[in-house]
């Protein structure tokens, strides 16, 4: 009887502290989405754009550049870049010292507007090429891809090979082979939650230090905030909209031959993310033909990140070659 009444006290206790674990989640996640319900209400207000808005089938995207060199090196953001004119600005700042650099805020990041048109290869590429059109910059470009965007710089490429002159990619997925599924609604969901209690904004700090956004990195006091500012409001239809159909743009491009003259230089990190293995690589840079490079630099997958001497070096030689 001793037991069988110690594991029941015990079993009171194991619940107890369970429902009391319960309850203090319960009630920070309400204290946290109030907070941040409040606070995102007039957060962007006042935070001027730091390039120009141009009009791109009647909606208005934002594209910033600088330098007035000869290549014109257009910046193309990787998924989940909440501020993209601002993310890669160190390393603009060195590289528009000998050329000229165009980052994209894609319709849903930054300072762009959102759109109901499909986030499709074909229109991802076209709204690409209408802002800088509009922005007053001719081809040839230079596409400078990361992460995600590999496979829009190689869509581009495909569809329109007389307009590219290279491809700088930074680690962006591989586009020889995929086989991922599209990201379930439940994840999309999931995402769309965490940004309504706030997450981004208990643990923006932290993310951004992971991702490299210090100051030792090159990014300004007013860089960094206007970045953990943007950060609160990054997941919306549009940004969603691309996540749900991300594979299958990636599945569209294995399935069409890149072309061979189209020089490309693969910059990779000694840390890379989980599966970008060796032989993975490899396969991918063979995708690109005999004229491919590739060079590796200290660093994880936000490369773009630090090594701005680096980066704008290991360009120069590729494009003196």
């Amino acid at each position: 009887m001793d037991n069988v009444k110690t594991k029941s006290t015990r079993g009171r206790k194991v619940k107890t502290i369970l429902l009391i674990i319960l309850g203090v989640y319960v009630g920070i996640t309400l204290i946290s989405t109030v907070i941040n319900q409040i606070l995102s209400r007039n957060e962007l207000a006042g935070i001027e754009p730091t390039g120009q808005l141009v009009e791109v089938f009647g909606k208005n995207m934002h594209i910033r550049s600088m330098g007035d060199g000869e290549h014109t090196i257009v910046i193309l953001p990787g998924l989940g870049t909440a501020l993209p004119s601002t993310s890669f600005a160190p390393l603009m700042r060195e590289l528009a010292t000998e050329h000229t650099v165009v980052i994209i805020d894609y319709f849903g990041t930054g300072f762009s507007d959102q759109t109901d048109r499909p986030r499709t290869n074909t229109n991802v590429v076209e709204e690409v090429r209408a802002a800088l059109y509009a922005g007053g910059f001719s081809a040839p470009f230079i596409l400078m891809p990361h992460s995600a965007s590999g496979a829009t710089a190689d869509y581009f490429a495909i569809r329109h090979p007389d307009e590219v002159a290279a491809l700088v990619l930074l680690d962006t997925v591989p586009t020889h082979e995929h086989t991922e599924p599209n990201t379930s609604e439940v994840l999309v969901q999931l995402t769309r939650f965490t940004q309504f209690i706030g997450t981004p904004r208990l643990f923006g700090g932290v993310m951004a230090r992971l991702e490299g956004t210090t100051i030792d990195n090159g990014f300004t006091v007013e860089e960094i905030r206007d970045i953990r500012r943007f950060m609160n409001h990054e997941v919306n239809p549009t940004s969603m909209n691309r996540v749900r159909v991300y594979h299958d743009t990636i599945h569209e491009v294995v399935a069409l031959d890149f072309p061979q003259d189209i020089p490309v230089l693969s910059i990779r990190p000694t840390r890379p993310n989980l599966g970008a293995r060796p032989e993975i690589i490899e396969a991918h840079m063979q995708r690109y033909g005999a004229g491919s490079q590739m060079i590796i630099l200290e660093g994880n997958h936000n490369i773009h990140k630090g090594n701005h001497v680096e980066i704008r070096e290991a360009i120069n030689a590729f494009l003196g070659e």
